[in-house]
């Protein structure tokens, strides 16, 4: 029996349909059934009835039900206790960050934090917003840095700022000529794109109502990648303020027709205690 099937057991228990329970659990309704199956196969029979109105449990589920609770909290408790046995001389906070999130604020942050507490000891982790959110409900992640929207039923979202985004260009590119861009001259430029971006929707979607579309003659999930082709001429990227450099070699520029901007929070798992030490660094994180 592995902890996922027992999670994701418990999350249709709550949520009484695959569906929502696999959006609770930030995985595919497929990987979410498949383990549920699995489970069932291990236990001997089925845990659930489906019908129309969702799903119910058999009487083997019931019987289950409270066992498995048991078995969820004890894990956790005991990763809570592990962790408290080698945090007794140090401070470590670890902080799981979104791919897009830009370094400028958060590194700020941290250095004042450990101005005020040096025997904190912080480990900065980039990845995918799945893995971050698994990460923060198994305990490896303190707190999770993101612009995606989570439900507040499983997560304490504590806002830390707003940031636009603008256009970045290589100082010579024919857009610096402008102070700005309009979306009509960004349909005439080759872009740079970032398929992970959580405005890229938004942007595109733009440009479709004013009737323009963009071509990307790159794509990358890596923002130095793109940033480096931005500063050889070969197109424009989109990215937050917080992820524009200090580049003599490159220039933002605002767009005028629209205000593309996002909101990036800081993310705690409701079902884990969170420590005064990860409280007052997401303090010092609200202070950007």
């Amino acid at each position: 029996m592995e902890m996922n099937q027992v999670r994701y057991f418990l999350a249709v228990c709550e949520h009484r349909n695959f569906t929502h329970a696999a959006s609770a659990s930030n995985v595919s309704q497929p990987s979410l059934t498949a383990a549920i199956k699995k489970l069932e196969e291990e236990l001997g029979d089925a845990l659930f009835i489906r019908d129309r109105a969702g799903c119910r449990l058999t009487p083997l589920g019931k019987l289950m039900r409270p066992r498995l609770e048991r078995v969820h909290t004890e894990t956790r408790e005991a990763k809570a206790e592990a962790v408290r046995h080698t945090r007794l001389e140090r401070v470590p906070i670890s902080v799981g960050i979104g791919e897009t999130i830009g370094q400028r604020k958060i590194a700020d942050a941290v250095e004042r934090f450990r101005v005020r507490l040096p025997q904190a000891e912080i480990e900065l982790i980039v990845a995918s917003f799945d893995a971050l959110l698994t990460g923060l409900r198994d305990g490896g992640f303190d707190i999770v840095i993101t612009a995606e929207d989570v439900s507040d039923e499983l997560y304490r979202i504590d806002p830390l700022y707003r940031e636009t985004y603008q256009v970045v260009v290589a100082k010579d590119h024919p857009l610096t000529r402008s102070t700005s861009v309009s979306l009509a001259d960004l349909a005439d430029t080759t872009m740079l794109d970032r398929p992970n971006c959580e405005m890229r929707d938004t942007l595109h979607g733009t440009c479709a109502d004013h009737g323009f579309a963009l071509y990307a003659a790159y794509r990358s999930n890596r923002v130095d990648w793109l940033i480096e082709l931005a500063r050889r001429g070969s197109g424009a990227v989109l990215l937050p303020q917080t992820a524009i450099p200090d580049d003599n070699n490159l220039t933002s520029l605002p767009i005028d027709d629209v205000e593309i901007a996002r909101n990036v929070t800081a993310l705690r798992y409701r079902h884990q205690v969170s420590r005064p030490e990860a409280s007052d660094l997401i303090r010092e994180f609200s202070r950007l």
